[in-house]
């Protein structure tokens, strides 16, 4: 899944950009408030970690225009900033959680991945789409019980699926999400992706709608 992080000092970005990268997310990263305003704004990301203290634009007014504009991403708002009065204005202002700094990485990264299932009407680390189950908090799938070794590029593509509530996903939209871009090459990727999955998974777990994309398919 495609993040955006939003921050402005280079120790701190290049930490959450690569402990994001480690735990399987394609990232994204901002370093001033007009940029992560117009990538926000323009690109199609999964979740947002956005930092308040910003050059040139600070976060909360970053937040506020993506929700005037419809932006519903989930949003996770990072600062050192601690007041109460600040994490309500946050919260006001469209945040879906709030993480003050210092922090550890293993909170953060547990933290996305929570609001990446409440945003798709997930409450458990386990996913149930039919026939299989993901477990993303071990990055692992179970189809029929049985365990199904993946790397984690066709997990990713599995959780991306898992995410859609039961919609389809087009092939560019699912390249963005695991490669960072769309372009044809990357869209004929995920077609052999697909095609080892089905090796791995069987029949009847990834279905192609042809001209649209991809579902998983919620048959038991």
């Amino acid at each position: 899944m495609r993040l955006l992080v939003v921050e402005d000092d280079p120790d701190v970005g290049d930490d959450l950009v690569r402990a994001l990268g480690e735990a399987g997310f394609v990232v994204d990263l901002a370093v001033t408030g007009d940029d992560a305003w117009y990538r926000g704004d323009t690109e199609n990301y999964a979740a947002v970690i956005l930092d308040l203290g910003l050059p040139r634009l600070d976060g909360l007014s970053v937040l506020r225009r993506w929700r005037s504009a419809g932006r519903n991403f989930p949003v996770l708002i990072l600062t050192a900033r601690s007041e109460w009065t600040e994490k309500v204005e946050g919260i006001d202002a469209g945040a879906d959680d709030y993480l003050a700094k210092p922090f550890a990485m293993g909170e953060l990264v547990a933290r996305v991945r929570a609001l990446l299932r409440r945003a798709a009407g997930h409450g458990s680390p386990l996913i149930r789409v039919g026939r299989m189950t993901l477990d993303t908090s071990r990055m692992s799938a179970h189809v029929d019980g049985r365990a199904i070794r993946l790397s984690p590029l066709e997990y990713r593509f599995l959780e991306f699926l898992a995410h859609q509530k039961g919609g389809v996903a087009a092939a560019h939209d699912i390249a963005e999400h695991l490669y960072g871009t769309a372009d044809s090459g990357d869209t004929n990727a995920i077609e052999a992706l697909v095609t080892r999955l089905r090796r791995k998974t069987g029949p009847g777990i990834v279905e192609t709608r042809r001209g649209f994309g991809y579902v998983l398919s919620e048959e038991s």
